[in-house]
């Protein structure tokens, strides 16, 4: 078999794959881009795009519902899941269409569909063809895991991508797992008419943050009609007349909980089993996840792993983050770093949470002397306006230096106030200089400055 010579091999087309090919492309460099199935990765096909379509059509059916507050009727709300499916697919058909638009018109860059496999180091193997290059970029992404339970393959579960598919609102769906995927599916398919059940095994929800974070996020819901199982663990399935049935264990004794549809929401599985990583020296860890410095660089010369395959980042910003940290190095001759970036992600619940920086957990954890400000959105005028006073801004100050450490926001808008704390964090600003920062009113953002001029000191545990 001749081998085929390209300057750089990009593997997988989700964020940060197609972005590297277009710098590399426009650097004069010849380009193959390769794909097995769609271009744009988890984002545009089962992850950001299709999943907040549909919180956003949850949120319109719940806001009908609460006609009455807002001093107007519209009857019973009946959800018609076809038509919101409709409205999903013809949003994530556009984006993909534009996605394909763009890596066509890419200067330099061969677009291959087809599976990607190592044979030696940076050679790759794509159907009858065999490529090879200098420079290969891993973008493969990850997808749900499905863990060897008992019973598993006697019933019909779902991920979070064959959710998307579903044409009728479960009678009762059942949900594993308590985390970040889990809890959007529960809201919206509560919001949508379903019954909804999660089962959870840690004794609260979200264990990456900090208690009131989680506990408020758990009370918001179950005020909608969400049921909890905590500190359970699933064990086994078992197939019933037209239903579902799940055995958890929750000590001393295990209980079933019978459904129309599960949901496994158990965490994520890098998708680099048969990418043939021993062929060409890539050492991935336990889990499947490629290990990598922080510049993104595997074990292979030559070879880097970006997005959410390389185990430092499970998110779309992460992922173009990579990607602009590879570029910055590779081609500019720059010295950046995954470490330079401060953690941030929300949780698009209703309302929505917004982290940034470290959470009061990781700050006790370093035993520094911090400062904390927190007030409840409904000492927020735009949110009382909006009928929106459920949930807290929460911020972290350092004591001594009086730098912003981290923020938690619950509530209107909090996914997007967050980056005004995100910033002051990047920059340097102290907590004194953005308290006197005039915000314009009414705004959720102006309790902004007024919760930094409420600080007192974090109390230890008692």
């Amino acid at each position: 078999m001749d081998q085929e010579r390209f300057d750089v091999i990009v593997i997988g087309a989700g964020q940060a794959g197609p972005a590297l090919a277009a710098r590399c492309g426009r650097a004069g460099m010849r380009v193959a881009l390769i794909e097995r199935h769609l271009l744009g990765g988890t984002c545009v096909n089962t992850g950001c795009y299709p999943t907040k379509t549909l919180v956003a059509s949850a949120r319109a059916v719940h806001l009908a519902r609460r006609g009455d507050e807002f001093g107007f009727e519209t009857g019973p709300v009946r959800v018609d899941m076809r038509r919101v499916k409709a409205r999903m697919d013809g949003i994530v058909g556009a984006v993909r269409a534009d996605v394909e638009t763009w890596v066509r018109g890419m200067k330099g860059v061969e677009w291959i569909t087809g599976h990607a496999c190592f044979t030696a180091p940076r050679t790759v193997r794509v159907g009858e063809r065999e490529l090879k290059a200098d420079r290969i970029f891993i973008d493969v992404g990850a997808r749900a895991a499905r863990p060897p339970l008992e019973g598993i393959d006697t019933v019909s579960t779902l991920d979070n991508a064959s959710v998307l598919q579903l044409q009728e609102v479960p009678r009762h769906l059942l949900i594993v797992g308590g985390s970040y995927i889990g809890l959007e599916f529960a809201q919206l398919m509560r919001r949508f008419g379903a019954e909804v059940s999660v089962v959870e095994r840690s004794p609260r929800l979200l264990p990456r943050e900090d208690t009131d974070v989680a506990e408020e996020v758990q009370a918001i819901l179950e005020r909608e009609g969400v049921c909890f199982h905590l500190a359970s663990e699933c064990v086994a399935f078992a197939p019933g007349e037209a239903t579902v049935r799940m055995r958890a264990r929750c000590e001393p004794q295990d209980f079933w909980l019978e459904g129309s549809h599960v949901l496994l929401a158990m965490g994520r599985t890098p998708n680099t089993g048969d990418l043939g990583l021993e062929s060409a020296g890539i050492r991935a860890d336990e889990r499947g996840y490629i290990e990598v410095d922080d510049q993104c660089r595997t074990s292979a010369e030559g070879v880097w792993a970006v997005g959410e395959c390389n185990g430092r980042g499970a998110f779309t910003h992460t992922a173009w983050n990579d990607h602009e940290i590879v570029a910055a190095n590779v081609l500019h001759g720059e010295t950046r770093s995954v470490r330079d970036r401060i953690p941030c992600y929300a949780l698009f619940t209703d309302p929505p949470l917004g982290r940034a920086g470290m959470s009061e957990q990781d700050v006790r954890a370093t035993g520094r002397s911090a400062l904390v400000g927190k007030r409840p959105m409904e000492r927020v005028g735009r949110a009382r306006e909006s009928g929106e006073t459920q949930g807290f801004m929460k911020v972290l100050v350092d004591a001594q230096t009086r730098q912003i450490l981290g923020a938690s926001l619950l509530g209107l808008a909090g996914d997007e106030v967050v980056h005004i704390l995100l910033d002051a964090i990047a920059s340097g600003i102290t907590a004194a200089a953005l308290a006197r920062t005039m915000h314009i009113h009414p705004t959720v953002a102006e309790l902004v400055p007024t919760l930094l001029q409420d600080l007192h000191p974090l109390q230890e545990r008692a």
